[in-house]
């Protein structure tokens, strides 16, 4: 098999052959037949995330295999492998845990630390095979492209994920949508399909224009923070604002147009640092949390959403797989619109 692999932090992947890996128990060896780019893949590839004041978070390592958008076609089963058969071409929920831990047996994998996620932990879809540790983590993905398919694993997930956790919207809650890229367009999608009509703000007029495409009406240049009062002051405030960015901006912008009791759900990975006054959360009673991907459980909701036609497509850019250093290099230099994914060569 072939693989495309971390070198130096920021560096060019580098191609490397190797055995492929022959599926034992309850395993399943899958061919990868697209996988999506994302901006987590660019922090891994870069080594580091940004935390604020200089510091960084280190998370690089040479000779890992990233990618966890994966959408692949099964060639071989362990012999303890149920409910899967060599053929069939499924979705990968790559968001693994060791199974065995009080946050596991919650059904919460994704936040088991460090677990087993694949393109994170473990070898991911940057590579012409992947090994699945059981056919659960296997989804249908109806009658979507490919290319498509492959997105809803993280971008999909993350922004169905964050939506859930509003909980039960009354008719006049408003929810802001930060940041129209990849994973923002997604929730735009999720976020209609599920009756609600966001409010869209970014920096990027091109952005607003595509969210306007849609069918978003109510759209904000997040820029300029008059936008953010104005949006308070329009709507009185709104109940929740998603930001799928994660910077220090983008952040102060979202709790600038929150309500009182307003929510704020942090999802994007950009960096930096939050600072603010401590009596201001109990005088305005809202609540910042943080909302990373999906469980399982999401992951299978979602997925019933996606077969029944419920959520319209996102741009998507394929590229083939051999291309996997430039599809990096060009999101990071963000050059992107909508999701880049690597298709087999």
């Amino acid at each position: 098999m072939l693989s495309y692999q971390t070198g130096a932090p920021g560096a060019p992947l580098i191609e490397a052959e190797s055995e492929t890996p022959v599926p034992t128990g309850t395993e399943v060896l899958i061919k990868t037949v697209a996988c999506g780019v994302c901006h987590s893949d660019i922090h891994l590839h870069d080594g580091g995330f940004e935390l604020g004041d200089g510091k960084v978070l280190n998370v690089g390592r040479e000779g890992h295999v990233l990618g966890h958008e994966i959408f692949g076609e099964v060639v071989a089963v362990g012999p303890d492998a149920q409910d899967v058969a060599v053929g069939d071409r499924r979705v990968v929920y790559p968001w693994i845990g060791c199974g065995e831990c009080a946050v596991c047996e919650r059904g919460e994998e994704h936040l088991c630390t460090p677990g087993r996620a694949l393109g994170i932990v473990a070898a991911g879809g940057f590579a012409t095979h992947v090994l699945i540790p059981h056919s659960r983590y296997l989804f249908d993905k109806g009658a979507v492209p490919d290319a498509l398919a492959a997105t809803y694993a993280c971008s999909g997930l993350t922004a169905y994920g964050a939506i859930k956790k509003l909980g039960e919207l009354s008719p006049a809650d408003e929810v802001v949508i930060i940041g129209a890229g990849g994973v923002g367009m997604m929730a735009i999608q999720i976020a209609r399909a599920l009756g609600i009509d966001p409010i869209v703000v970014d920096i990027d007029p091109a952005k607003l224009e595509a969210a306007q495409q849609l069918g978003v009406t109510r759209t904000y240049d997040s820029s300029d923070m008059d936008s953010a009062k104005a949006i308070r002051k329009t709507y009185g405030g709104v109940y929740a604002a998603l930001d799928f960015v994660g910077a220090e901006s983008s952040v102060n912008y979202g709790l600038a147009t929150l309500r009182k009791g307003g929510m704020l759900l942090v999802v994007g990975l950009f960096g930096g640092a939050l600072s603010l006054p401590i009596p201001f959360l109990p005088m305005n009673a809202r609540v910042i949390q943080g909302s990373y991907v999906g469980s399982p459980e999401d992951m299978a909701e979602l997925m019933v959403m996606v077969r029944e036609g419920k959520i319209a497509p996102i741009d998507i850019q394929e590229r083939p797989l051999s291309e996997a250093s430039a599809a990096l290099a060009d999101l990071k230099q963000g050059k992107v619109k909508g999701r880049q994914v690597l298709v087999a060569d």
